[in-house]
């Protein structure tokens, strides 16, 4: 996998858990009361961003081959923070899945500049789990998955990284003037969907919908680019 597909890849992931760049994800996963979790991601970029990442490979050079790699995903993945282990395949040349499995998730992604993201506590009487991104922490989030999306981002003027302050509007305007209104489209159609369950009985949700133990959540990718407003999601249970 060449590098401009390596990064382009790291967008999508981040997402997903965040943690993507202009792609459906789905993520299915627990949580414990231990506070280690686990998830699986299944991943796939669209029609338009695998052409234009193609483009960009072969003006560098670079032909053949597909666009993402399981395997450089899951070396990538398992040196990340808070990581325990990370296994990733290949459905297609653009697609991927596969499951990551977390020790402490309130230490995920967690380390200097990133001011942590995620709070997780758990008590006799029940818990609560909240997830924090917005202009002050996103940057750091990004340099600690990985460097390469620093770059792209920074060449795509993503607000995540560059900490300028702009609305979806007019990020998706700055993205359709540079490249087009297909790949604008792309990008604002593109969402990150989730079901977690948690380790007891969920009693209320920020920013989603519950049942039982399981959480929903359907997250638009351009909330997470230009964090026009923090994205914030806090779940209680007993």
């Amino acid at each position: 996998m060449n590098l401009y597909m390596k990064r382009l890849f790291f967008i999508c992931l981040f997402s997903t858990l965040l943690f993507s760049f202009s792609c459906s994800a789905r993520i299915n996963g627990s949580l414990s009361a231990d506070g280690s979790a686990s998830i699986s991601i299944n991943a796939s970029l669209g029609t338009r961003i695998t052409t234009l990442i193609r483009t960009i490979a072969a003006a560098g050079g670079q032909t053949g081959g597909g666009v993402l790699d399981g395997e450089v995903i899951t070396r990538s993945m398992s040196g990340a923070p808070g990581i325990t282990s990370a296994s990733f395949r290949n459905t297609s040349p653009s697609a991927i899945e596969g499951t990551v499995r977390i020790s402490q998730i309130g230490d995920f992604l967690s380390g200097t500049g990133s001011g942590g993201f995620v709070v997780f506590e758990q008590g006799s009487s029940g818990g609560r789990c909240v997830i924090n991104i917005n202009r002050t922490n996103g940057p750091g989030i990004i340099k600690l998955l990985s460097p390469d999306i620093d770059m792209i981002l920074n060449a795509l003027m993503a607000p995540i990284v560059t900490e300028d302050t702009m609305t979806k509007t007019e990020y998706l305007e700055i993205i359709e003037v540079f490249y087009s209104k297909a790949i604008s489209d792309e990008i604002a159609s593109s969402r990150i969907r989730a079901s977690i369950d948690f380790p007891g009985t969920i009693t209320s949700v920020r920013g989603g919908t519950y049942s039982g133990r399981r959480a929903e959540f359907d997250i638009a990718l351009v909330d997470l680019l230009v964090l026009e407003n923090p994205v914030n999601l806090e779940v209680r249970w007993r």
